[in-house]
Formats: structure tokens, sequence, C-alpha cells
């Protein structure tokens, strides 16, 4: 009862303190990119859809390789090696995140930005389609690498769940499989994959609330630009990298009104992303 209370006080906290921002600017503070504190204009939709993007993006470069490294772990690495291994993934997942900001900013983003981004855009052709993908300031500091850095820190966490769950199928399974002449790969496919499905949908959805809600590692990648991204390679903003920029330094009621409005809508975008977790979940049970 308490965590209810709590979690509706605070739903009520931020609504409240958003309103002056909602009321405002209406439906328009869902669909304008515009912020410009000097005019007191505020649009979220500039970091809604970055912060879609650059989660949704993470999520497709980290889930196969998070089942892959899990697999290797559980089924075909040499037990000696795997338990090893198994401590540094998890080390991975506990390393703070202005550490892998850092290492994106001073690190990953210079050498993509040489290696990656420039041999891209002078290899297309100009006005195509893939001129457009991958226009932008060659930097590094973009959507497309706030996506990686997002990957790299989701992965070992999205992992280590995995491979739990792969540890607690029941070893009659794996060996009535053999027994029957199933190779690994049918094994991991026909019978360790449909065994944790339900399970594994919640690892995911867990993975997918982190990236939607980090922040520091964001906030240095980034670019921190309010505008719609128009490319992979463009600068842009989450709703947590803006209150991070900005809260500090707002000084009028509007802004900080604004600030806040941003936070709920995180909130129920997160709030949103577990529901469907748990519908997927529920009627997972009955099939």
């Amino acid at each position: 009862m308490s965590l209810m209370v709590g979690l509706a006080a605070l739903i009520v906290s931020l609504a409240w303190g958003g309103w002056p921002a909602l009321s405002t600017f209406g439906f328009s503070f869902f669909t304008s990119s515009e912020w410009n504190p000097v005019t007191e204009q505020y649009g979220a939709a500039g970091p809604m859809v970055g912060t879609l993007i650059t989660a949704t993006l993470a999520l497709v470069f980290a889930l196969p390789l998070a089942f892959g490294v899990a697999i290797f772990l559980v089924e075909f690495c040499p037990q000696r090696i795997a338990h090893w291994l198994a401590i540094a993934v998890e080390l991975l997942a506990g390393i703070p995140s202005i550490v892998y900001g850092m290492w994106g900013l001073f690190v990953l983003a210079p050498w993509f930005a040489k290696h990656v981004q420039m041999p891209l855009m002078m290899a297309v052709e100009p006005g195509s389609f893939l001129d457009h993908l991958f226009t932008g300031v060659p930097n590094g500091a973009n959507i497309f690498t706030a996506s990686l850095i997002l990957a790299i820190m989701i992965l070992p966490f999205m992992a280590s769940v995995f491979r739990e769950l792969l540890i607690a199928v029941p070893p009659q399974m794996r060996e009535a499989a053999y027994g029957i002449g199933c190779t690994p790969l049918e094994v991991v496919t026909s019978i360790l994959l449909p065994f944790i499905r339900t399970s594994a949908i919640g690892a995911v959805m867990l993975g997918l609330g982190r990236a939607l809600g980090e922040t520091m590692a964001v906030t240095f990648i980034i670019g921190n630009s309010h505008g719609f991204p128009t490319s992979l390679f463009a600068s842009g903003s989450t709703i947590a990298s803006t209150i991070a920029n900005e809260f500090t330094e707002a000084t009028g009621d509007l802004h900080v009104s604004a600030l806040i409005a941003l936070g709920f809508v995180l909130f129920v975008i997160t709030f949103v992303t577990i529901a469907a977790a748990r519908l997927l979940l529920g009627g997972d049970k009955y099939k």
C-alpha cells in the first residue's frame, strides 16, 4: 500500500509541477521541437523522438549479442573459462554510466568520426537516400553513437539475466534433446529459447527501461540539439539529457515547469513500456 501511495504521489507531483507548461502550450508541447528559453517557447517532440530512437537502436544492437553471449557461456564455453567470463560480464554491468559517457566522448566518438562516419559520408552518392541517412557533423557525437553507448551499457545486464535464465532450464530437457540426436543449435533454438521465452521478455523490457532513462552517458555524446534528428549521424537529445543539462540553470517558472513536464512524459513512456511487458507476459501464460 505504501508503495502505491508513493507512486501516486510521484505522478501527482510531476503532473502538478508540469501543469503550467502543459496548460500554456497545450497539445503543441508534444508536437513542437522548438525549445527556446529566451522566448519561453518549449516543445518536447525533439527529446521524445531522440529518447525513442536511441533506446530502440540500443535494444536492436544489444539483444542479439546478449543472447549470443549468454548461450555461449552456458552451452559452448568450457566451464573453467565460463565462470570467469560470467564474472567479467557482471562487472561490466556494474560500471557507472558516467564512465561509459567519458569513454564514449574521448575514445569512441573520435574513433567513430575518423574510421566510420567520414568514410561513409564520403562514399555515398550526393543527394541519395544514404546521403540523407548519414549526413551530419563529423565529430562522432550523434544519435548513432549515443545508441551504441546505450547498447554497450545494457548488453552485459541483459546477458547476465539471460545466462541465469538458461542455467535454470532443467538439465533433463537438454539430455533428452541430445539423446534423440539433436544438434547443439537445435537444442538452443527448439528447447532452451522456447522454455525461457516468457522470462526473456521481462529481461528485454528491463533493458529497454534502462535505455529509456539513461542520463549521463547519453548527455556526453548525443550532441544535445533540441530539434528533430534528421539522420543517424545528426545531433539530438533525450528527455533525460535535456533535464540534466538545464534543470540547475532554469530560472523562469515556465522553464522549470517544462522540464518537470518532460519528466512526466518520461515517466509515462516508461510506465507504458512496463505495462506492455506485463500484458505480453500475462498473455503468454495462457498459450
